[in-house]
């Protein structure tokens, strides 16, 4: 059975002005129950819930105060949830709400809890509402947005596609409100000259625009899933998409996408620190699949202890990894640019030959 994730943005479900658009949500949840039974599971990452705060508190627009917004977060949420219950209820489907923080995505056994419950709800044919925890998670509000959610929710469900829905028909040549602006119908490989094309901030209510979607589908291409944006204001697309119908912007997904593991290495997990690797030891991890030993390691940065994710940069601060430590920042000022054979001598014991291994590391 083919799986799915379907982000909705919030612009698309409500505002600050009118709150919620139920029968935009409504169009979208027949869409969605479409889907479904052609025989998908679908998991949704929705925005909408400050949104539809900020109308019960009278504000026109989102605040810049963090406690106003999750107070419009909390009040909004359980709003969006029961317009969510109502409308998927007429085409006789069942959602359940799965609120989520980046702490329960950066704690691997968190992480695999929250894999397990999202796998046990579509295995009884449950539709997951998935949203971040606003009310008690600031950093998510400042700097996250549900289009990195979306992401990581597609490589934590191993994921046959994400479709991101927006409120423009897809990634065009220029600014769409531009004389000219084409959409650009597929794209092979998310480069720093596709980047440009999709510059500027994100709507009055969201905190994500036209360039955070196209991190999230470099992100999720990387794990060899592809990616579609669409118009979501739009009813019947979802269902002409499953069907074949080229709609959109289609996003080609890495041949060798990464593993569940290192995509949650790369992308899920924050570093606490980095270390700087001379050429030889750069060569060994990109080119030749090498572990990291001491002896290619030349500066260390930040403090992390044993089992803490760090960056890998060359001379220049290029990162090119990241990976789990086997050894502490403390123990690494001491064996950098040793051979393996010191390690023990230097130090009095001696956790592995590798400072990071091959199993436990990610090319970025």
């Amino acid at each position: 059975m083919k799986r799915l994730v379907i982000k909705i943005g919030s612009n698309i479900l409500a505002s600050a002005e009118q709150g919620l658009n139920t029968r935009r949500l409504r169009a979208i949840t027949k869409d969605i129950s479409e889907v479904a039974d052609k025989g998908y599971q679908v998991a949704m990452v929705s925005s909408g819930a400050i949104a539809a705060g900020l109308k019960k508190l009278g504000l026109r627009e989102k605040p810049h105060d963090i406690r106003l917004q999750q107070a419009a977060a909390a009040i909004g949420q359980s709003s969006l949830m029961w317009a969510y219950e109502h409308h998927f209820s007429e085409f006789n489907k069942k959602v359940a709400q799965v609120l989520l923080t980046r702490d329960d995505i950066a704690n691997r056994l968190r992480y695999i809890n929250a894999k397990n419950t999202l796998f046990t709800l579509m295995s009884y044919n449950v539709i997951p509402i998935i949203n971040e925890n606003d009310p008690v998670a600031v950093d998510e509000i400042k700097f996250g947005d549900n289009d990195m959610l979306a992401a990581l929710t597609a490589g934590l469900i191993e994921a046959d596609m994400l479709v991101i829905l927006s409120d423009v028909d897809g990634l065009y040549s220029k600014d769409p409100g531009r004389k000219g602006a084409k959409i650009i119908k597929s794209v092979d490989k998310i480069t720093p000259d596709i980047e440009k094309i999709a510059g500027g901030k994100g709507s009055a209510v969201g905190t994500g625009g036209m360039y955070s979607k196209l991190l999230a589908a470099k992100q999720t291409t990387d794990y060899g899933i592809p990616v579609v944006i669409m118009n979501g204001k739009k009813s019947g697309l979802l269902p002409g998409l499953i069907e074949g119908k080229k709609i959109g912007t289609y996003f080609e997904p890495r041949k060798q996408g990464l593993t569940s593991k290192k995509g949650w290495i790369a992308y899920g997990v924050r570093s606490r620190g980095a270390i700087y690797l001379d050429d030889g030891a750069v060569k060994a991890l990109t080119v030749r699949g090498k572990s990291l030993l001491p002896s290619g390691i030349t500066k260390i940065e930040g403090r992390f202890d044993v089992g803490d994710y760090v960056r890998c940069l060359t001379r220049e601060g290029k990162k090119i990894a990241k990976g789990l430590t086997n050894y502490s920042s403390k123990d690494l000022e001491h064996i950098k640019g040793k051979k393996t054979s010191e390690i023990e001598r230097v130090l009095g014991y001696k956790y592995s030959d590798e400072v990071i291994h091959r199993d436990n590391l990610v090319l970025i």
